[in-house]
């Protein structure tokens, strides 16, 4: 690889193949269009491939694209640890105490892997972790009470004064049981839905993303249930009782053998639901929540790749 790519191109070329366009990857990085725009055209000039499928709906990676984002990753996850080792032999980590906030469902199928990697990479902090609902936990950012919170940041009750980074997004499917008439379709309607029972989950702010969704497309589904409960939700579905409409980072095809729940995609267009990190906006982060936050970004990426 040539010896005239920088640590910058690098981090510009990742921004813009995970962004999909040279207008999110700006407002990512907080740099202009068009130095980024001069910065990928010196890269593939350096590298003399094409990197980019340049179209209407954004930058699409070439295969040689592809290629080329699993040795950025390397190279800056690389740059990344020896930075760590060199803080960690300096005696110059995070230290002190970390506040992180979750809500229940981030709690079960996020959070682990993240506080296994940042122990790892900043064993001096001391992480207390407080579970609560998403209204409560954007309480205690504002008021100081949490340094960061891992959850939905779909609808943000107070966007304004909270800022939040993607980490995951999910796209929402139609679950039903094994044997379900749906389930004999390779993808489903909304339409399609509102033809059978409903089980609705009351978590993490999903039944208002949803209830938005049905209000915009003008139906009425039929609800059997509405609960807080995960579990319940399977056991129901998976009975053959009701539907349900949920996103794909809460399908765990090993969770869910016993109950024989298949998902189906959706052919409306729904949003995604993403999950994130989330802080006060304007805060000056301290150093252990600017390096969790950094944890964040690199299992994402790592989950991505």
């Amino acid at each position: 690889m040539s010896s005239h790519i920088t640590l910058r191109q690098f981090r510009y070329f990742i921004a813009v193949a995970e962004s999909g366009s040279l207008a999110g990857a700006s407002r990512m990085l907080s740099i202009a269009q068009s130095a980024l725009t001069k910065s990928m055209h010196e890269l593939e000039h350096e590298l003399g491939q094409r990197l980019f499928d340049r179209s209407a709906r954004g930058m699409l990676l070439t295969p040689a694209g592809h290629r080329f984002l699993a040795s950025a990753r390397k190279v800056i996850g690389a740059v990344a640890d020896a930075a760590r080792l060199n803080r960690a032999d300096s005696g110059s980590g995070p230290d002190g105490t970390l506040q992180v906030g979750v809500t229940s469902l981030v709690a079960g199928y996020y959070l682990a892997e993240l506080l296994s990697r940042y122990t790892r990479n900043c064993p001096g902090v001391r992480v207390q972790v407080t579970e609560e609902t998403p209204p409560f936990l954007e309480h205690l950012l504002i008021n100081g009470e949490l340094d960061v919170a891992i959850m939905l940041r779909n609808a943000l009750a107070e966007p304004q004064a909270l800022a939040a980074e993607t980490l995951t997004r999910s796209p929402n499917r139609v679950w039903m049981a094994s044997n379900h008439p749906l389930a004999q379709h390779d993808e489903v309607t909304l339409a399609d839905c509102v033809l059978h029972d409903l089980v609705v989950l009351e978590a993490d702010r999903i039944d208002d993303l949803m209830r938005a969704v049905w209000a915009r497309h003008q139906l009425a589904p039929r609800t059997l249930l509405r609960t807080s409960s995960l579990e319940a939700v399977r056991s129901l579905v998976g009975a053959g009782a009701g539907i349900t409409v949920l996103p794909d980072f809460l399908y765990r095809p090993w969770t869910l053998d016993a109950e024989h729940v298949d998902a189906r995609p959706l052919r409306d267009d729904l949003p995604t639901v993403d999950v994130g990190v989330v802080w006060r906006r304007g805060l000056a982060l301290s150093p252990a929540a600017a390096e969790f936050i950094a944890s964040a970004r690199e299992q994402a990426r790592a989950r991505r790749g």
